[in-house]
Order: structure tokens, then sequence, then C-alpha cells
């Protein structure tokens, strides 16, 4: 493990009265939005497949984890090892059918002796909902307390139920726009979008990897479209059919 002993005494060094004057700047909080954006450029890397650069993100998020790590050791709160002792620790509880005696057919007794083992180390967190983190994405966070209260058994006994909730919803939604209330109306979209990723969920669907990958087949559509001959300059120009036109033509030449 001499790779990581020489980053944290790298960052420690960086941290140090003669070191960086950025990186002695840095707290928990201002590093926040480093630790999410090298998150994303990892996942980005694993999308387009290039081990690469996804070593040189898992490189970039490591640091920012001996970061945090170095700040709370200066604070006298924990090191570096205590974050590695502590996972390793957790690993090896969650895992008593490789490190123990427990046996497992399948993964689904392995995720509910997970969920299991995690109300033991956590009694502090009395419901299910307790402890999803407010500042995740709405659309992760949907899913995820999707997923918790379905364990529950706070689910749909069959696919006619869900899209018969799924027509409400949308019927409730079209009713808003109707009424001309515009806290009703997001309101309501809001249940509709819920409801929507009940859906992803249900068909086991990752609603946030599949709308990337919309969004991003949506981009090269468009940007084939702007590249189409057409009868005005600007797209804003065209009538409704004719921008239909377009689209369709781009969509067929994506295929």
């Amino acid at each position: 493990m001499k790779s990581i002993k020489n980053l944290v005494k790298t960052v420690e060094k960086l941290r140090s009265p003669k070191g960086c004057p950025w990186d002695k700047e840095q707290t928990h909080k201002t590093l926040k939005r480093y630790l999410i954006e090298e998150a994303y450029e990892a996942i980005d890397a694993i999308d387009k497949n290039n081990l690469q650069a996804l070593k040189e993100e898992l490189g970039d998020i490591l640091l920012q984890v001996v970061l945090h790590s170095q700040i709370a050791k200066e604070n006298k709160k924990f090191s570096f090892d205590d974050v590695a002792a502590y996972i390793n620790k957790k690993m090896i509880s969650r895992h008593p059918h490789v490190f123990g005696k427990t046996v497992v057919k399948n993964t689904q007794e392995v995720l509910a002796n997970w969920e299991s083992y995690k109300k033991k180390e956590k009694p502090y967190r009395k419901e299910i909902l307790d402890g999803i983190p407010l500042s995740l994405p709405a659309l992760l966070k949907a899913l995820k307390v999707s997923k918790k209260v379905a364990k529950e058994g706070f689910d749909w006994k069959n696919s006619n139920n869900l899209w018969n909730t799924f027509e409400a919803e949308l019927k409730e939604f079209e009713e808003a726009l109707k009424s001309k209330n515009k806290n009703k109306q997001i309101e309501e979209f809001g249940d509709l979008l819920f409801m929507i990723t009940n859906i992803a969920r249900w068909y086991k669907i990752d609603p946030e990897d599949t709308l990337n990958k919309g969004i991003k087949k949506f981009i090269a559509r468009y940007n084939k479209v702007k590249k189409l001959p057409r009868s005005k300059k600007r797209i804003k120009d065209l009538s409704s059919k004719e921008l239909d036109t377009l689209w369709r033509k781009a969509k067929n030449n994506s295929r």
C-alpha cells in the first residue's frame, strides 16, 4: 500500500504551513462540489468505456477522500486510516456469507441481509426513509424513496394497478392545467414525475441512466436537424410541419 501512503503524505504536505495556498484554504464545504464533479466524471468515463480515463477519475475521487480525511485529522476528528478501517469492517460485517458461516442462495437474500445489518448498525434511524440524503439529485432521491417503501410492501400488486395510477396522476395534472393554478400544476407535475420514477423502478430501469441516454440521443438528432437542408435559415422560422419533417429525417438517419 505504498502508493496510498505516499498520497496521504503528499496531501498532508499540501495542507502544511509551507504547502499550497489553495489546498490550505479548503474545507469540507468548499470541497463539496469537487466530490460530486469527480464522481460524475468517473461515470462519464464508464459510459464511454474509457478505462484510462476511469483510472484517472478514480484517482481524482480518491484525492477528495484523502483531502477530507486530512482536514478531519487536522481537527482531531478522524484520519484516512480511520476511514479505511471503518469501511473494511463494514464490508466484512455485511458479508457474513463470505467472511462467516451464513449461507445465502441468491442476490435477493444478500440484499435482504444487507438491509437487516444496516438497521442493526444504525438503530437511530427509526423509519425506513430516515437517512436519505437531502442533497441527492431529485431523480436519484425519488428512486431511492420508491425502492425503500417497496421493500416494506408499499407497492402495486400488479402492472394494471401501476398503470391505472399513472393514468390517474396524468389526469390530475391535466385538470391542474385547466385550473390555471400554478402551485397546483407544480404539485401535480411533481406527482407525475415521481410516478414515472416508480414505473422505472417497477420495470428495473435506471431512470437517471435512461434519461441521460435520452438526452444524449436528442442532442445527436438535433445536431443532425440543424445540418439538414431547409427552406429557412433559422429553426424558429420553420412551421411545425417542417420541423416534424426534419426531425423524422434526422431520426431515420440515426438508425
